[in-house]
């Protein structure tokens, strides 16, 4: 089975003969061009993967041909040889769109490693591409992206209870992506077309809080110089989002909860009764049962807005959306930046993928944000020195007398770093670790007592 399909181009029948027979030997499709005319024209008649082709050719030059394959095949990757290579030269194929540019002599072994690297980046195109076709709604919905089981669970939830009247608590850390699960059962309503009000409880002292969900009239209050018309009222027909609901005063949740049971309210100076058609929607970070044990929240609120309770996994629990989530902030950054960029190198991945996110997905975008926009963009891929260094792991110590340990002697060391991470991000769970380092318990229990963990 081929491995992929070469055309080497090269106006010196020896260096195509030997490049052709090395590389058939490694299992590639080949085929050969001796100038940039014969190239163009087996590309427009034959199926190719990378073209490696020397630069110091007749009438079609490698960097006027390696313009035409950008335009005609961007598809197809291409390899600049020369042999008077500088550092000008390599820059410039970079800036133009080259995979690579190698010097000759040309050596065998540089030759399999940069044509294997070129097919994975390829390949992970490839997939990208594919992805995008595939992810529908129930992947992406309303760009809340999941993959994982319990989102996709959520996916089901919201398309379940969004054309109902049910009050919806939405639970989970910061970062997770509550507001955007409110914005999602908004938009499969029929409220659609009505607003989408949102108001961060957390973010306004109580007087002001009071005043913006519920209005005031002019002179209720130091600095009410004019009417005002509250949230809930602006939300009429429309639905009505409170986050970080925990932080409302005693005083204020007794006024919810009228609003819940009854909706209706009077604004603040007033005694006038306005009644309003709203959904009304509510999230929070903390357990909202605690804070009714420990006095700080109403059990009448609680059970009167926990009607229908959703709860947003952190991005620890579900790291296979770590992958796909990565590749779509990587899209909406690079669109945004106008860079062109076509996936996440494979080592870059398994940093992210091994990182525990104590930011959840909030985190990851701003980290695949700051690599795009700080991405030198000389190649379309994310690599690990895109990444800030809190997420790459600590660097193997080689002995100072270069000796080379077994490679399980030498992998202990690693494999115990990132063993004990992943705990301490869990606080010491070993079901939830187990999950996230996708192995089973017995084996992190076995793992634990090998490395002195067990103790901790």
């Amino acid at each position: 089975m081929s491995r992929g399909r070469i055309l080497v181009v090269d106006d010196d029948p020896l260096i195509i003969k030997s490049l052709s027979e090395m590389l058939r030997l490694e299992a590639y499709e080949v085929r050969s061009a001796s100038s940039g005319l014969e190239a163009l024209q087996t590309l427009k008649d034959h199926e190719v993967d990378i073209v490696l082709s020397d630069i110091n050719m007749p009438e079609i030059d490698g960097f006027k041909l390696l313009q035409e394959v950008h335009s005609r095949y961007p598809e197809v990757l291409m390899i600049l040889v020369t042999g008077f290579g500088t550092i000008e030269n390599a820059v410039e194929a970079m800036k133009q769109g080259a995979f690579d540019y190698v010097t000759k002599p040309l050596v065998d072994d540089e030759i399999k490693v940069i044509l294997k690297r070129a097919l994975d980046q390829k390949n992970l195109r490839a997939e990208n591409e594919d992805l995008k076709e595939r992810l529908d709604m129930r992947f992406n919905f309303n760009n809340i992206v999941g993959h994982d089981h319990k989102m996709q669970k959520i996916f089901d939830t919201i398309k379940t209870i969004a054309d109902t009247r049910a009050t919806v608590l939405i639970t989970g850390e910061s970062g997770t992506g509550k507001t955007m699960i409110a914005r999602a059962i908004h938009h499969h309503s029929s409220r659609v077309a009505e607003k989408f009000i949102e108001v961060n409880c957390g973010a306004l002292p109580e007087t002001l809080l009071e005043s913006e969900l519920f209005g005031h009239v002019r002179g209720s209050f130091t600095g009410a110089f004019k009417d005002k018309v509250g949230k809930f009222q602006l939300a009429h027909s429309g639905t009505i989002f409170l986050d970080e609901i925990s932080t409302a005063s005693k005083a204020l949740q007794v006024k919810m909860l009228r609003v819940l049971q009854d909706k209706e309210f009077e604004r603040v100076g007033q005694h006038e009764t306005i009644k309003v058609d709203v959904r009304i929607l509510l999230a929070t970070n903390v357990d909202l049962m605690d804070e009714v044990r420990q006095g700080n929240f109403r059990e009448d609120l609680f059970y009167r807005i926990n009607v229908v309770s959703i709860h947003l996994p952190p991005l620890r629990e579900r790291l296979i959306d770590v992958k796909y989530l990565s590749e779509y902030f990587m899209q909406k950054y690079a669109e945004e930046n106008e860079k062109d960029f076509q996936g996440i190198e494979d080592d870059a991945m398994s940093v992210l993928q091994s990182y525990p996110w104590p930011g959840n997905v909030r985190e990851l975008e701003n980290v695949i944000e700051r690599a795009v926009v700080l991405s030198s963009g000389l190649r379309p891929y994310i690599t690990v020195d895109d990444l800030p260094p809190v997420l790459q792991q600590e660097e193997i110590t080689i002995p100072s007398d270069d000796r080379v340990l077994p490679l399980k002697e030498a992998l202990k060391d690693p494999e115990k770093r990132i063993i004990e991470r992943a705990l301490r991000a869990n606080k010491w769970n070993r079901q939830k670790t187990a999950q996230m380092l996708q192995v089973n318990r017995t084996t992190l229990f076995n793992k634990m007592k090998k490395y002195g963990l067990l103790a901790d």
